[in-house]
């Protein structure tokens, strides 16, 4: 009983961290697992059983199989399929919904998103249309489709290797289509005709001047023959000043000089082209430091290279290093050659001091850089481009192979002649060896916070059953068997499971409530497959707030939402999901072996 009151107060003090936000999710399920295994309630051989575990192994994979479709351009063609249609908000929803779910189904989801999310912004402006009405339907569609494969989302990966613990057959590549393959056609039928209807009104700037009102705050400074920075290191003059500057370029007669390096050396009659926070700032640079002040610099001058000089509007991805951080802490000009000029997060520029300001996933960027430079470098900060990002996503000319690759594991898995997790990991292997991803990118594609996460909740997992915390609470919910037919004991269980999967990381939600799945089933004496399809399908639905799944944290910045206005397309989407999940599985799995 000790070991089980430990347990629950680890896993509630857990969970209103992981709602708090304030440390990030690995660290905190990491933490949690080394205090349950000081306290003796996880043994200590058992503490690192989950980075061997089968579902780290397939996440691993999957993630660098998302990258290699990414790099090979197979989603090139419908991108730009979608960018030609119609100005109907009706049809264009339809399309990018129903293709980033397909492509869900087979690759991480936050990787299915970031393919279509650059399409969709682009539509939007093309048709003056609300970003808004466009981004958290194809969010939404990125979780809708992960539930049709066993390897469209961790969950899934999860509860297919749970199953085989068991003591079952692991669930197997397409055991999950009949019922996600249902659930999908609603869900995307919904957002399309009705669902994007609810999505409040957030009109998004059509130019990213426009959205930061940038050209207020550039201005050239020149300096005057003799003055004291003549000889000086620009990072020694940007330090000894008390204001917030960014250079942007330094002009140099013909010269143009591109987010200059801080060991430029600075001379006379060179032009700094300087951004600031406000206007006040640049008055008082020029007093202190004895400028000249020469004008407002506006995009396109004459005397900045646009061909040299990228301004790029990126949104920080949930797995991005940035997260936390400031721009000041991790020397983002002087190290990777990146001048941040400004920050917006959920639709409106932050005005404190950008170097102060702490990243969150899902806030928006302005930057600029050396254009050549600019996309591995965002690449290597975890960013995603929005505005300024070409519509072409990969080489045209490697489609094929890396659809014959995938498609042969899938047939193999389909037949049973591998396991899903040597599928998946043949798959990534054949793609390094092809050239279709390089090894180096096949590394830095995978989220090691995700599988550092997965790893250390699967011995927590795990605990709930051998404490026998996951049979008291199977206790509780037999109660409900006791007066109501077993289906509504389904729908407790999968609406206790959404609840969860909507203030933690799905494959948390997964994970807890797995053991409890089992347990439940075993006391009804029924099948554990309809209790574990029902976890499944629970733990993908994290409609209801941003913090549910990356995916809305992605789309939450560049969109403009507000915490709240996820409820309002969510809430009638999870109804929709739980009346039609229901009917699904007891038909598909039924509850009687």
């Amino acid at each position: 009983m000790t070991q089980m009151i430990i347990l629950f107060t680890v896993i509630v003090v857990s969970l209103f961290l992981f709602l708090t936000e304030r440390w990030r999710y690995d660290l905190i399920a990491l933490t949690a697992l080394v205090v349950l295994v000081l306290t003796g309630v996880v043994p200590g051989q058992d503490a690192f059983s989950g980075f061997g575990h089968p579902a780290v192994i397939t996440v691993a994979a999957v993630l660098i199989i998302s990258r290699g479709l990414f790099y090979s351009g197979v989603v090139d063609i419908l991108a730009n399929w979608v960018a030609k249609l119609g100005s109907s908000v009706f049809v264009q929803v339809s399309a990018m919904t129903a293709i980033v779910a397909v492509l869900s189904g087979f690759m991480n989801n936050v990787g299915a998103l970031a393919f279509i999310m650059p399409v969709a912004l682009r539509v939007a402006r093309r048709n003056n249309s609300p970003a808004s009405f466009y981004l958290m339907p194809i969010a939404f569609g990125s979780l809708l489709g992960g539930m049709l494969t066993a390897i469209g989302t961790p969950p899934n990966i999860i509860i297919a290797s749970i199953r085989g613990e068991a003591g079952f057959e692991p669930f197997g590549m397409f055991d999950f289509l009949p019922v996600g393959l249902g659930i999908v056609i609603a869900g995307v039928v919904f957002i399309s005709i009705l669902g994007w209807r609810f999505i409040p009104y957030r009109k998004e700037e059509k130019d990213l001047s426009e959205v930061f009102h940038i050209q207020d705050y550039i201005t050239e400074l020149r300096i005057p023959s003799g003055s004291k920075l003549s000889g000086q290191q620009l990072r020694e003059m940007v330090f000894s000043t008390k204001t917030d500057v960014v250079v942007v370029a330094i002009i140099r007669g013909d010269e143009s000089i591109i987010a200059p390096s801080g060991h430029e050396m600075l001379k006379e009659e060179d032009i700094l082209i300087v951004e600031t926070d406000h206007p006040s700032e640049m008055q008082e640079l020029v007093d202190t430091m004895g400028f000249e002040l020469v004008g407002s610099k506006k995009f396109g001058s004459e005397s900045m290279s646009q061909e040299e000089m990228g301004f790029s509007e990126v949104v920080i991805m949930p797995a991005s290093f940035l997260t936390g951080r400031t721009a000041r802490s991790i020397n983002l000009r002087w190290r990777y050659g990146i001048n941040l000029l400004a920050v917006a997060r959920e639709g409106a520029r932050l005005r404190k001091r950008l170097g102060d300001i702490r990243f969150k996933a899902g806030d928006i960027l302005l930057v600029q850089g050396r254009r050549e430079n600019m996309q591995e470098t965002l690449a290597n900060l975890g960013c995603l481009p929005l505005a300024e990002r070409d519509i072409r996503l990969g080489q045209r000319k490697r489609v094929a192979l890396p659809i014959l690759i995938f498609a042969g594991a899938i047939i193999a898995t389909a037949f049973g002649y591998v396991s899903i997790q040597l599928a998946v990991v043949a798959v990534a292997l054949l793609m390094v060896f092809a050239g279709i991803i390089q090894l180096r990118q096949a590394y830095e594609s995978i989220d090691w916070s995700i599988i550092i996460f997965i790893a250390a909740m699967i011995p927590v997992g795990k605990a709930l059953e051998t404490t026998g915390g996951a049979g008291l609470l199977a206790q509780q919910m037999l109660k409900v068997a006791d007066i109501f037919p077993p289906a509504i004991t389904l729908l407790t269980l999968i609406v206790g499971t959404i609840l969860l999967s909507n203030i933690v990381n799905n494959a948390a939600a997964a994970v807890l409530m797995a053991p409890v799945a089992i347990n439940l089933a075993y006391g009804l004496g029924a099948s554990v497959d309809p209790f574990l399809m029902g976890v499944a399908i629970g733990a993908s639905c994290s409609f209801l707030t941003p913090i549910g799944h990356q995916s809305n944290i992605l789309v939450m910045g560049p969109g403009g939402y507000k915490f709240t206005d996820y409820w309002r397309l969510g809430l009638p989407l999870t109804v929709i999901v739980v009346l039609v999940v229901i009917p699904l599985i007891m038909r598909v799995w039924p509850l009687w072996p």
